[in-house]
């Protein structure tokens, strides 16, 4: 919102939307993602295993190898930036102003990745002790300094999206210092160490590359997406960016939140062979997953445009750029079951330290995004609306696909009871279709209304919604026993 308001869909938005890409794709494979699900299975099975030394050698070899490999990329990004900057934004070259923000704002903004990526070391150790609260607290820091930087400081710049920039390297920054009270606290904090030939950090760089290539398989479907969007008209990318945010709320909150508790958990049941267990967690995170994601889902497609009016249509940010949005946000938003299954579905291959097949179908699911978003952008001419379109198809051929291999492999028994809770789910979201669709009010009545009463209105508007849900899916039978696992 700060942003938006701050900058709208104008050249330097865009700018930094697109570069910032390239540091959190890289965080995704090396952080949060890959290196995540490559070393919380093996950190669990020492923990299991073997002795407290043998863990704590684990942990500050595989810190010298991650943070040693992170410094060698960041120091290549910063020698070569406006070639990464070539690479992947290649429509900004015909763009002087937006190809010198690009260059100037990626060598601000990439050591970002090396604090990132202790911060997901630190995530990783203490989710696999079962200690979820600082990891989930630090992002917010993140936040807080990005905003107060964009509130107080950056408007008074001759260019304020560099102080945004820097906002991003400081916020890193602190998230690490974050990590080191409750590591020293468990004796766990890393210490520098580099050993190629450790059968424990072997194991992580086994599962890890691929893993890599699987994750980076699928980040590339969202660098699909800015690369292309670069070649759009100006203002594309910030409304795939604001289409994205919305999007990634209800996946950020809870399928992630859910994925991060099942990693470790199915790493041990798959440690101690239960797989009537591991089953059942799987089960639980699928139904959960639909619980919350078909009313967000629903919520997010009837109330696109008002939704973005209220959170973003001010300062620079106009009425055109909130109907855009709202356009992408709507097309993005359909695949929002399949996104959040993918979160869950994942850690089932990585428990097991399986990641060739998550490579696999990763590599199809690129393929796909990249026909679709050529033919849906460009040939039919749907521009930013093709591009999230195309995310959506090859996230629901991915969830699929994973969906299917781990039920014919048996890995994933369905558990009885689907059916009655599927015509139970499908019962409670006609409910809140058909009341959001009668109540939302035209977008000529919107514009009229009051910032505060547009506030009031879809606050109520989605606080009866909510409460129409619950009450519907107790009327159909579902009790809190049922989802509690």
């Amino acid at each position: 919102m700060v942003l938006t308001g701050l900058f709208g869909a104008g050249a330097s938005l865009d700018a930094f939307v697109v570069i910032t890409k390239i540091p959190n794709v890289f965080r995704r494979i090396f952080a949060e993602g890959a290196f995540n699900q490559a070393f919380v299975p093996v950190l669990s099975e020492y923990k299991i295993n073997k002795t407290e030394n043998e863990v704590k050698a684990l942990i500050n070899k595989t810190f010298g190898l991650l943070s040693s490999s992170i410094l060698i990329l960041t120091t290549l990004v910063l020698l070569f930036t406006p070639l990464f900057v070539y690479l992947f934004a290649p429509g900004f070259a015909n763009d002087p102003i937006k190809s010198e923000l690009a260059v100037d704002i990626l060598r601000i903004t990439f050591p970002y990745l090396f604090f990132v990526s202790l911060v997901a070391l630190s995530g990783s150790i203490l989710n696999t002790y079962d200690k979820f609260s600082i990891p989930a607290l630090t992002p917010l820091f993140y936040n807080l300094v990005i905003i107060s930087l964009a509130l107080w400081i950056a408007p008074y710049q001759e260019l304020p999206i560099y102080t945004i920039a820097w906002g991003v390297f400081v916020a890193g920054f602190i998230q690490v210092l974050i990590q080191v009270y409750p590591l020293m606290k468990m004796d766990l904090l890393p210490v520098f160490k580099i050993d190629l030939n450790d059968p424990g950090v072997r194991k992580v760089i086994y599962l890890m590359v691929p893993g890599i290539i699987a994750g980076g398989v699928y980040q590339l479907n969202m660098l699909v997406d800015t690369i292309l969007a670069s070649f759009l008209p100006t203002g594309s990318p910030t409304w795939l960016y604001v289409s994205d945010r919305l999007t990634q709320l209800p996946l950020g909150i809870f399928a992630i939140a859910i994925a991060t508790v099942i990693l470790p958990r199915l790493s041990r049941l798959h440690q101690s062979d239960s797989e009537e267990d591991f089953s059942k967690t799987l089960d639980w995170s699928l139904r959960l997953i639909l619980i919350i994601g078909m009313p967000s889902l629903l919520g997010l497609y009837l109330l696109a445009e008002p939704i973005i009016m209220i959170l973003f249509e001010r300062g620079q940010f106009t009425e055109l750029d909130t109907y855009k949005a709202s356009l992408s946000l709507m097309a993005l938003c359909i695949g929002l079951i399949a996104f959040m299954m993918i979160k869950v579905l994942t850690p089932a291959f990585f428990s097991r330290q399986d990641p060739k097949t998550p490579l696999k179908i990763s590599l199809a699911a690129l393929l796909v995004n990249v026909l679709l978003a050529w033919l849906f952008a460009f040939e039919l001419n749907l521009n930013h609306v093709g591009l999230a379109m195309a995310s959506t198809i090859a996230a629901y051929f991915t969830a699929l696909t994973l969906l299917i291999i781990l039920v014919t492999k048996k890995i994933y028994k369905i558990n009885s009871g689907w059916l009655i809770f599927s015509l139970r789910l499908i019962f409670a979201n006609l409910c809140i279709f058909f009341l959001i669709h009668f109540l939302n009010p035209e977008m000529d009545y919107w514009r009229e209304l009051e910032l505060l009463y547009k506030i009031t209105t879809i606050f109520g508007l989605i606080l009866l919604t909510l409460l129409s849900y619950i009450v519907c899916l107790r009327i159909s039978g579902l009790k809190f026993q049922d989802i509690k696992g």
